[in-house]
């Protein structure tokens, strides 16, 4: 049986000897798959006294993050999923502070300070901003680990540097640790950790045996006794067992799912009845298949049986139909929207009716350059999807993508895909295997780089280069070239050959969009689309660089011609 995170909990907050209660906490522990993709997440904001309306800010500050960070995108990191809350929040609280008779006075307005704990995986992920603090108490003691934003400007006299609701915008201060099975994390505001230390803490969670709950709560009440003056909120989180890493999941589904039998027209398999075989090759079989509950015609890709052995394959074709249900573009292929309980191993997908780009290429060799542009800016959108789920394509081909019968461009072919929520599970944050294509692949990835947005956006532009000429920017050198110094020697040939009615511009996008160095292309992909519409005006003001650069060997070869055409008239003569 797969082990899931496992967390023990106990929490206590009291107004102490205030009028009201204006720090406010909460807490979250998913079931099943979400707890594997998202983790468990604690959460801590206390409002500040000078205003009468921080207890609304800290309370809507706990629940927003409680309830919009488990409604984000599973392929997201902690990271991105956290901050894009935060910072929703952090908006919404400035609006409220606007519209409010204080919008003239901060100190008076929606203001809380927060700090947040998320435990996915291995590690505990921690967002702060003001002055509640995080602490981890295990074999080595009680670790502060956030620091506080206030500034003191006397010996008695500090305010809040840092705080959500004070500024238009928030800087968060985010940062990641190992978690072993047994560490005990505690948030709290300043109404307790300003009057108790790190012993008393050990003392009195050692003394409850277990009872997190009476922990904190005898916690709390020893603060309040050794006089504190503010509200008094404290959560001690323990973390009793850790999850097993995503992949050792998967190969527990994998495994419980046997290989189906070899497939062919008129057979059946789950209430999908086999039309005929579409592909085939050493890595898996795509058929057409009816779905018999509803009528519809679908894609079933069932995986090789000679790498049944090979548990990174038969991962990543577990994880094809779970990604694509994760996206939603009209330029991206999309899972079956019928999914039912299955007795084989295999994926199932929408039916494209038409052809890939590669067979599109082939039948218009010379395409008109409004039809490329019209092309690219669809692959585009469908790779700004992938991309806007934190996820990269890594093997974007003209093989792996197919103009339906409207014309409409789909990206197929998930089995290269990285996403970074599944990696932050297998602590394989940065993905460093090179899985695609190597004439479409950046040069970075055969140096051991990761990919990146930026490499996703240099196969594009092989692919515009190729549809423009039929030919690859540096030929077939790219993947030969595995040093720096091998790259260094790598020289772009323009796409523009004696009778292309290609614009020079064009030509200077290509060179920008392909450039060895991934820090010199476009720092978005929409750049590159803006610069194949119009002129470049950096372009255009560029002096062109001389033939001798742009094109060496046609020189020397014209050099040659010319000497030795000398040569033949010095010897008739």
């Amino acid at each position: 049986m797969t082990s899931q995170l496992s967390v023990s909990i106990g929490q206590c907050s009291d107004k102490g000897r205030k009028d009201i209660n204006q720090d406010s906490y909460g807490s979250y522990t998913p079931r099943g798959s979400q707890l594997n993709h998202k983790g468990f997440a604690a959460v801590m904001a206390d409002g500040i006294s000078s205003s009468e309306v921080s207890q609304i800010a800290s309370e809507t500050a706990v629940k927003s993050f409680l309830d919009d960070y488990y409604c984000t995108s599973e392929t997201w990191t902690v990271q991105h999923a956290a901050e894009k809350v935060l910072g929703a929040t952090n908006s919404w609280l400035y609006s409220q502070s606007l519209q409010s008779p204080y919008h003239y006075d901060k100190d008076k307005g929606y203001v809380c300070t927060l700090s947040a704990l998320v435990i996915k995986g291995n590690k505990a992920h921690i967002f702060h901003v003001g002055d509640t603090r995080v602490y981890r108490l295990n074999q080595k003691g009680l670790e502060l680990l956030t620091k506080d934003h206030r500034m003191w400007v006397g010996e008695n006299k500090s305010y809040l540097s840092r705080a959500l609701g004070i500024d238009e915008y928030c800087e968060f201060d985010y940062h990641t640790l190992p978690v072993a099975a047994g560490d005990i994390f505690l948030l709290a505001t300043d109404g307790v950790y300003e009057f108790i230390d790190a012993e008393l803490i050990n003392h009195t969670i050692a003394q409850c045996e277990g009872d997190l709950e009476t922990a904190a709560k005898q916690i709390v009440d020893q603060a309040y006794q050794a006089g504190s003056d503010d509200n008094l909120s404290l959560q001690i989180i323990r973390v009793e067992q850790l999850a097993e890493q995503s992949s050792q999941q998967l190969k527990e589904q994998i495994d419980s799912l046997p290989f189906p039998p070899e497939l062919s027209a008129r057979m059946s398999l789950d209430d999908y009845s086999i039309v005929r075989q579409i592909h085939a090759s050493s890595r898996s079989h795509v058929f057409l298949a009816l779905d018999q509950q509803t009528g519809e015609q679908v894609i079933l890709k069932t995986p090789s049986v000679d790498l049944r052995d090979d548990p990174d394959y038969l991962e990543r074709f577990y994880t094809e139909e779970w990604i694509a249900r994760r996206i939603n573009s009209a330029y991206v292929l999309k899972a079956s929207r019928n999914p039912r309980q299955r007795n084989y191993l295999y994926t199932v997908f929408e039916y494209i009716e038409g052809q890939t780009l590669a067979q599109w290429i082939t039948d218009n060799p010379k395409p008109e350059l409004a039809k490329v542009r019209e092309v690219v800016e669809q692959i585009a959108k469908g790779l700004r999807a992938f991309h806007r789920m934190d996820m990269l394509h890594q093997d974007l081909k003209p093989d792996n993508i197919m103009i339906d019968s409207s014309g409409t461009i789909k990206i197929i072919d998930f089995g290269s895909v990285w996403a970074a929520g599944l990696a932050e599970q297998t602590q394989d944050i940065t993905q460093q295997h090179l899985l695609g294509t190597a004439l479409y692949s950046a040069p970075e990835l055969f140096l051991g780089i990761g990919g990146s947005t930026r490499a996703e956006q240099f196969s594009l532009a092989v692919i515009t280069y190729y549809m423009l000429s039929g030919r690859y920017p540096y030929g077939t050198k790219v993947a030969g070239a595995k040093s720096h110094a091998a790259q260094k020697r790598l020289r772009y040939q323009t796409v523009i050959d004696s009778d292309s009615e290609i614009p020079a511009w064009i030509d200077d996008a290509l060179e920008k969009a392909l450039h060895i160095n991934p820090l010199k292309r476009y720092d978005q992909i929409t750049e590159f689309l803006c610069d194949l519409r119009q002129p470049n005006k950096a372009f255009l003001n560029k002096a062109r660089a001389p033939l001798v650069e742009r094109n060496p060997v046609a020189v020397w070869q014209g050099i040659s011609a010319i000497l030795a055409a000398i040569v033949v008239y010095l010897l008739i003569n």
